[in-house]
């Protein structure tokens, strides 16, 4: 059964983000990166991953205007088997964008999707640090 345990949001300001879901919901840190294509905060309940996310361009956000869009971008749900989701997923419509990481025993590790309807969401098999 898939869990849904992360949600990305684009946000101006990593920082500034970061302090006040800290300060207002009690979110713990739960990592940091820095990509080719983006900048990332991760803050976790304990059970769910709140990603923030800054992009530097289309690659990655699947935007083409990324440097000035703010708001929530995609969401995932951990699996326990990638392969077999991914065949559901093509299956009834949804097309693969990319992979993020580079090995799916990875933790963070993302196989990204859009839907029918060009909504990007991943799976991953590790979940997301929490």
């Amino acid at each position: 059964m898939a869990r849904l345990r992360h949600f990305a949001i684009v946000v101006s300001d990593l920082e500034k983000a970061a302090s006040f879901y800290e300060s207002v919901f009690d979110l713990k840190r739960a990592g940091a990166e820095d990509v080719e294509f983006a900048s990332a905060i991760y803050l976790s309940d304990g059970v769910i991953n709140l990603a923030l996310l800054t992009y530097k361009g289309e690659r990655g956000s699947g935007l083409k205007d990324a440097a000035r869009f703010v708001g929530a971008h995609h969401f995932g749900f951990q699996v326990e088997d990638l392969a077999a989701t991914q065949e559901r997923i093509e299956a009834a419509g949804g097309t693969f964008f990319f992979d993020l990481g580079k090995s799916a025993d990875d933790v963070n590790f993302e196989r990204k999707f859009k839907d029918p309807d060009g909504i990007i969401f991943d799976i991953s098999a590790k979940g997301w640090l929490v």
